[in-house]
């Protein structure tokens, strides 16, 4: 025998059998144990259920349930006793609260059959499932939108756009509550979308973005597959129609004036044109050219990337006196071409443009840029140097002024005639002082006036004679060959090449022959010392004199004479200098010890002399005058060691007489010189107008030139005591008897003339005093 339990909901109900065993007739009845078990289907429940009574859910019952009431239902896991409830005695479940499914899809519970006498089971305990069951309460929705989209205007119908899509938050698999379709509710005739994939599509051939740019498309979303009844979300969709380049530039008109004036600067922007253009960005670019007219060489024209505008610049300046009117071809042309859109061209146009020049009072101008002139220096002040020449380019053709603009002192050198234009000059000019003057001349006409700078170039006069380009320090070595150069001299010029850069040295020509040294010209602005003679000796003479004379080449020849100093040296084999100083000559003879002692003794010997001598003289009382009529003075001269003052009948005094009273000119009487003495020289002055002070110098200077004078000091007497002397009467007729009581310090209040006669006798006093 079975016996069986049933659970059953409002879907259905399981039953559960037990084994039962019956006793047939001849048989004998066999007592199975019952089996007891828990069949489950799944429970339903919809969601959203908004009515005022729990919905019923199901039923749960067991085969050991007599319906005493003996047996207790209880119910446990998610949402038991809060959102499900059981009656413990019956088993029916309901659900106390509306389930969406779009929170939660299904619930798992327990359920137990218990004695409720003893709380012992009755069946094991069984789980189960509830599931909330889908009603289409979601409408789909777009959770991208809106949208912004661009898509290339002039696109083909069909370009796809843009893919739209919508979600539908219900159950997919259950019904058609989630099964979407996508329609247009905006944008219409321009764009479709596809009902099943929401891509979005344009639908007219060539849509003009220049016509309109911008769409605002609404699309719609519709669950239950479209049909009446379902839900439905929408979204907008802001398509751009972007630009290309199918407008080709155009100017506004065919024809464009322009005024200029003629005081237009070059490179100065002097007008604009525009071509329009639809497009916009790049391919609104363009660039403007001229191609041609008859100012295509006097104006040219660029782009302004900015503003796309064609701007005109000046090349060349206008002049109205000359041409009134230009006209240009200006070309206006796309830089970025689309082929595809080659056919609605030609991308370019062209339009033309005069242009009118304006007169304008203009200044007068120079006929030169600048000028160049020339004038000599040490020309006389008002010399013309040249002329400056400015017109009035207008057709008035006004009267010019010329005036010099005092900026700086070089424009005060300077004058200009007003009238002419001519410049001459303000002040004598030196041009080894300032070799070039730069002036400004300013030609004005009715107060408008032109600056121009003249330049003044000053040439040069053969005014600066030559001289010698430095100091030499030439030395001569003792042991010096004939013939050998000892330096090499040049010289310099203040006057430009013209006329100083050639020059000639030669030997003072009013001396005589040099016998120590003579000039060679080296024909290159050069001359070179050379010795005539072998040796020479410091002991002798340590120092010559050598008179150059230089000239230069220019017209007139200008010379200087400069003097020389040559100090002899002694040198080395090798030509080194050793010293120039004068030294002991027996030291460096290098003699013997006899040769000292035979040396010495010969110094002794003259001291002795010399000693006499004085004694002598300061014993002798007799007076130096011979007789009244014969009254002399003594000139002694102290170049070199001599005879002492008495040693007057060294040279014959009447070659310092009076001219007047000199009866010939003799030969000097203490020795005739064998050579052919140097002729004198005699003033051709009037013997009135005769300067006794420059005679004696002309004299002294012939002795002491005379290659044939001895070498010791000579006397020279004269009775011409001349006039005007500051110091009076030099004779020797007061003079004391002896030395000794004569004192010569005024002699160095005389003046300058008797400087080396005051230095002599105070050389004397003071030998005599020690």
């Amino acid at each position: 025998m079975k016996e069986q339990c049933l659970f059953s909901a409002h879907h259905g109900s399981i039953k559960v059998t037990r084994n039962q065993t019956k006793h047939v007739e001849g048989e004998t009845e066999v007592h199975h144990r019952p089996k007891r078990g828990w069949v489950w289907n799944q429970f339903f429940v919809l969601e959203e259920h908004m009515g005022p009574d729990p919905q019923y859910v199901g039923k749960l019952h067991s085969n050991s349930d007599k319906g005493d009431g003996s047996v207790k239902y209880i119910l446990t896991g998610e949402g038991a006793g809060t959102i499900f409830i059981i009656d413990d005695t019956t088993g029916d479940i309901h659900s106390t609260k509306s389930l969406d499914r779009e929170q939660k899809t299904h619930y798992v519970l327990h359920a137990q059959a218990i004695d409720r006498r003893t709380n012992k089971p009755l069946e094991p305990e069984s789980e189960f499932i509830i599931k909330v069951q889908d009603i289409n309460d979601n409408a789909p929705k777009f959770t991208d939108g809106p949208y912004i989209v661009t898509v290339p205007e002039m696109s083909e119908m069909g370009t796809s756009v843009l893919q739209v899509t919508a979600t539908d938050a219900d159950d997919p698999t259950y019904g058609n509550s989630a099964r979407v379709v996508y329609s247009i509710l905006q944008g219409q005739p321009y764009f479709s979308v596809d009902p099943k994939t929401g891509v979005i599509r344009t639908a007219l051939h060539n849509m003009d973005r220049e016509a309109r740019e911008h769409y605002s498309v609404v699309i719609q979303a519709k669950d239950m597959a479209g049909q009446v009844g379902g839900l439905s979300g929408s979204t907008t969709v802001n398509i751009t129609l972007t630009d290309v380049n199918d407008n080709p530039p155009r100017f506004p008109q065919k024809h464009y004036q322009l005024y200029v004036p003629e005081s237009a600067q070059v490179g100065s922007a002097v007008g604009k044109i525009k071509a329009n253009d639809a497009d916009t960005g790049s391919n609104a670019d363009m660039k403007y050219t001229i191609i041609n007219g008859d100012g295509s060489g006097v104006f040219s024209i660029s782009t302004d990337k900015e503003t796309r505008e064609g701007i005109l610049s000046l090349k060349k300046p206008l002049n109205y006196e000359k041409k009134k009117s230009y006209t240009l071809n200006i070309e206006g042309a796309n830089t970025h071409l689309d082929f595809r859109f080659s056919h609605l061209g030609p991308f370019k146009d062209v339009t033309m443009l005069k242009i009118i020049v304006g007169d304008v009072d203009e200044p007068p101008l120079f006929t030169m840029p600048s000028y160049v002139m020339e004038v000599y220096e040490n020309a006389k002040i008002g010399t013309a140097v040249g002329t400056v020449t400015a017109q009035d380019p207008d057709i008035a053709n006004s009267l010019v002024r010329y005036f010099v603009v005092h900026n700086t002192e070089e424009d005060r050198y300077f004058t200009i005639d007003a009238s002419t234009g001519t410049i001459k000059t303000a002040k004598i000019f030196d041009r080894e002082e300032t070799p070039w003057y730069n002036i400004t001349v300013a030609a004005s006409e009715i107060g408008k006036f032109h600056q121009e700078n003249v330049i003044h170039k000053i040439l040069d006069v053969n005014d600066n004679p030559p001289e010698l380009a430095r100091e030499y320090e030439i030395v001569v070595c003792e042991n010096a060959k004939p013939g050998q150069v000892i330096q090499t001299i040049s010289a310099t010029d203040k006057d430009n090449s013209a006329n100083g850069a050639r020059f000639h040295f030669s030997l003072d020509e009013g001396l005589s022959m040099n016998p120590n040294f003579t000039l060679r010209n080296n024909e290159d602005n050069t001359a070179s010392i050379l010795t005539r003679r072998r040796r020479y000796s410091r002991t002798t003479q340590d120092v010559y004199y050598l008179p150059v004379l230089i000239s230069d080449g220019g017209t007139p020849t200008l010379s200087s004479s400069s003097t020389l100093t040559i100090r002899v040296c002694a040198c080395e084999q090798d030509g080194r200098v050793r010293t120039c100083h004068a030294e002991a000559f027996l030291s460096s003879a290098g003699l013997s010890t006899g040769a000292l002692i035979a040396i010495l003794l010969c110094v002794v010997i003259l001291l002795a002399i010399v000693v006499l001598f004085i004694t002598l003289r300061r014993s002798k009382k007799e007076p130096l005058i011979i007789s009244e009529e014969d009254v002399r003075e003594n000139v002694v001269t102290y170049d070199d060691e001599g005879g002492g003052e008495e040693d007057t009948e060294a040279f014959d005094i009447t070659a310092l007489r009076n001219p007047s009273a000199a009866e010939e000119l003799k030969y000097r009487r203490d020795i005739r010189p064998e050579v052919k003495h140097v002729p004198r020289h005699h003033p051709s002055s009037s013997l009135d107008s005769i300067d006794v002070q420059e005679f004696i110098k002309q004299r002294l200077a012939e002795a002491d030139l005379d290659p044939s004078v001895p070498p010791y000091d000579s006397l020279q007497t004269y009775a011409y005591e001349g006039h005007r002397s500051e110091a009076g009467s030099i004779s020797s007729l007061d003079s004391a008897t002896t030395h000794s009581d004569q004192d010569y310090n005024y002699l160095g209040d005389w003046g300058p003339e008797f400087k080396k006669l005051a230095e002599l006798y105070g050389e004397i006093e003071s030998e005599r005093t020690t």
